[in-house]
């Protein structure tokens, strides 16, 4: 491996739509995913029965500089940024970037957490795992894939994970933060999940993709930017406490998790408040098996990670420790962060903390 200097921890492919039918099982060919355009002419999914989109549809997703030069008009999913679709033209928006290598995870792959069938879900799992090891494998050192792995079914789950370290030598693996089948992340029957990745050394990310599954607080607002803020951060700290104070860290200490794509800032305050009704016995007893404080359990396992525009990185970085905050671009999402996360990352952190922010904590979450 190279030396690292700066790793967006959580960067997007944009899934040719005739991937699915490369990649799936034969027998499930005729479940793949499909692109349609909607009668009020947006791209949008068909998978499971279910219609994916929004009111925008998926056809800017891949507009990655529309942050700073605004929506077009009219837009494909197929015209989205070209480094979303091939491997090499990623690689040069990673130079254009000073970005020294990126984890991939799927933008179409994200509602799989959605699809209600066991045996579909890990189908889809499959193919996309074959598809994203494939794409990044002309760039070892930079494109690093993140596999999708199919909670609807514990033994799918586990076949999935093993296959993917086994297999096509994946270091890492990812799950909505929302519940599958109703369950809490902390539930025991998905022990031998978080044990397998223990004995795989196979971190476990977390990340949101609104819509397709239960989500807290979607209820409530509006509109789908409100339902996007919601659902990102919201699932993210309820999956923070599970995982930390349903005792998961406790009875699995070398499993690393890492919450992505929800901001970072919330996490200092959400650790003091598991931290102070620990250390209040009135709360937490007959209710967590934990023994010691959560915020020492993030400290020793767990990471979060940035958006380039957040105030609070030098804070937490301060607080927690640098090599716990990673920072991602999103590209090519049009809410993404292309070109100049970087620059945005480094001028807000003291050059004592810059190395462990931009390189260190992504190698070590990812054991890099």
């Amino acid at each position: 491996m190279g030396n690292y200097n700066a790793i967006d921890a959580d960067g997007h492919v944009l899934e040719p739509p005739h991937m699915w039918g490369e990649y799936l099982d034969p027998a499930f060919a005729s479940q793949a995913p499909e692109m349609f355009v909607d009668e009020d002419g947006r791209d949008r999914l068909r998978l499971a029965g279910k219609v994916f989109g929004g009111p925008r549809g998926l056809g800017f997703t891949g507009a990655a500089t529309a942050r700073r030069d605004g929506m077009p008009e009219e837009m494909h999913f197929e015209e989205g940024r070209k480094g979303g679709f091939d491997p090499d033209s990623r690689v040069m928006d990673l130079d254009l970037d000073g970005i020294d290598a990126v984890f991939l995870y799927p933008t179409l792959g994200l509602m799989v957490g959605g699809v209600d069938h066991p045996g579909l879900a890990a189908a889809l799992c499959r193919a996309y795992n074959r598809y994203i090891n494939d794409f990044c494998s002309g760039h070892p050192e930079r494109l690093f894939p993140v596999a999708m792995l199919p909670m609807q079914d514990v033994a799918l789950t586990l076949d999935e994970m093993k296959y993917a370290a086994n297999e096509l030598g994946i270091r890492s693996g990812f799950l909505r933060p929302n519940p599958y089948n109703g369950l809490l992340l902390s539930d025991k029957q998905y022990d031998v999940v978080w044990a397998a990745a223990q004995d795989l050394n196979f971190s476990i990310a977390f990340h949101e993709g609104t819509g397709g599954m239960p989500a807290s607080g979607v209820d409530r607002v509006s509109d789908f930017a409100a339902r996007h803020m919601v659902s990102h951060t919201l699932e993210m700290m309820i999956a923070c406490l599970n995982v930390i104070w349903g005792g998961v860290c406790e009875r699995f200490p070398r499993v690393r998790f890492a919450f992505l794509e929800s901001g970072g800032g919330w996490i200092v305050p959400w650790l003091d408040r598991m931290d102070r009704h620990f250390e209040q016995s009135a709360w937490s007893e007959g209710h967590s098996p934990l023994q010691m404080p959560p915020s020492e359990y993030f400290k020793r396992q767990c990471w979060v990670s940035f958006e380039p525009s957040e105030t609070s990185i030098p804070y937490v970085a301060e607080l927690l420790g640098g090599n716990k905050c990673m920072w991602a671009t999103d590209y090519p999402h049009f809410d993404g962060w292309f070109p100049g996360a970087v620059k945005m990352i480094s001028d807000k952190l003291p050059p004592s903390a810059r190395q462990q922010v931009l390189a260190q904590s992504a190698m070590e979450f990812y054991d890099l």
